[in-house]
């Protein structure tokens, strides 16, 4: 462990960035060494102090310090490390933040800490997730869930918001998937690792969170504006390979022909750690980055008319068109070498791939600190 007292403001080394929580008191430092050896998590930070809080990052490696921005260098190192169940993604998730060239602020210890529950959270969720693709039509368990045209999918009174979303999106091997769209998908996800937190550290929050999908659902850019942040930008995007547990990522069509046909304009998926991406339709078979990138090219080969004239997507040439592609080396690298540049912007269709530059998370949630919002709060 190093310890070093700068003054924050004035660091510009291009060097991870990490985490920073607000505290003025030292015992939180020794919390989180306590918090990592208590996981028995091998991670040695670099902490650096000031006047206003405690910033943590990894120390860098000459041997392995450029592979510290691809996601995969986490899992080979956990495996390296032999550790073992769920301390994995732990230790992939604190090893990402703490890693991450974009400083993630906390307001406070708890923050961060809830910050990595909910991820490992979101993880284990979406790996449990199985869902039926659909853009026109949506479904719910009816002993849980009741619709209307003004308030969406709400829970029946008496029903638990987490038991609720958990009957939603996590049917037995005997029940038919429900179906949802991906973003919406990732809505349920996002709801039900917050109420899980929210259960130890902020429970008066989750009554309001219950009390909110009882009148009315938060759904698309209003849940976005109530419930999550974004950590990278247009004009500083994350790099291409790096993504957190438990991240929300967007991966953009860039072709826009296939683009136009709904549902198809890119995919919300999760980020699992080892490599892999979430499949909501197929959850025993998460992508890797690799082979997202690939089925989202090869839409535009799967295009179909419908007895109405349409186009619309014909999955089956997409996978047929997948394995070929996967099959072949160069086919693959002809590939990657379009869809693993940086996505354009909104309405443009120009020379971009499917990458985003940015990676969504879940706000602040504890007591004194949280900055969700939602009408049932007020």
């Amino acid at each position: 462990m190093r310890l070093e007292k700068i003054d924050l403001l004035t660091s510009r080394q291009k060097l991870p960035q990490g985490v920073f929580f607000k505290s003025k008191l030292s015992k939180e430092k020794n919390n989180f060494l306590n918090y990592l050896s208590d996981l028995r998590l091998k991670i040695d930070p670099i902490i650096k102090e000031d006047h206003s809080g405690i910033q943590i990052s990894l120390i860098p490696q000459s041997d392995t310090w450029p592979d510290l921005q691809d996601t995969s260098y986490f899992s080979m190192t956990s495996e390296l490390l032999k550790i073992d169940g769920s301390d994995t993604i732990l230790y992939e998730i604190i090893s990402a933040m703490l890693s991450s060239r974009e400083l993630m602020i906390f307001p406070s210890y708890q923050e961060l800490i809830s910050a990595i529950h909910i991820r490992k959270n979101i993880v284990e969720a979406a790996q449990k997730t199985r869902l039926s693709f659909a853009t026109t039509s949506a479904e719910r368990p009816k002993d849980y869930w009741t619709y209307d045209g003004n308030t969406g999918f709400t829970i029946l009174p008496e029903v638990s918001l987490k038991t609720a979303l958990k009957k939603a999106t996590q049917p037995s091997l005997l029940e038919q998937p429900y179906s949802f769209s991906c973003w919406r998908a990732t809505e349920y996800i996002f709801l039900l690792a917050l109420a899980q937190e929210l259960e130890t550290c902020n429970p008066q929050l989750l009554r309001s969170l219950q009390n909110q999908w009882q009148q009315c659902a938060i759904k698309s850019d209003a849940f976005n504006n109530a419930f999550l942040s974004h950590l990278g930008s247009a004009e500083s995007p994350l790099p291409a390979r790096f993504y957190i547990p438990g991240d929300r990522v967007w991966f953009r069509n860039p072709d826009p022909l296939s683009a136009d046909v709904t549902g198809y304009e890119g995919s919300f998926v999760f980020y699992l750690g080892n490599g892999l991406f979430s499949n909501f339709w197929k959850k025993d078979q998460p992508f890797t980055l690799t082979s997202k990138c690939v089925e989202i090219y090869h839409w535009r080969d799967a295009l179909v008319h419908d007895s109405d004239g349409d186009f619309q997507i014909d999955e089956a040439i997409v996978e047929e068109c997948v394995e070929q592609t996967l099959s072949d080396p160069v086919k693959t690298q002809k590939v990657l070498a379009v869809m693993m540049r940086m996505r354009d912007p909104d309405d443009v269709f120009e020379s971009g791939g499917c990458i985003d530059f940015q990676r969504t998370y879940v706000r602040n949630i504890c007591q004194g600190t949280a900055n969700i919002s939602f009408p049932s709060m007020n």
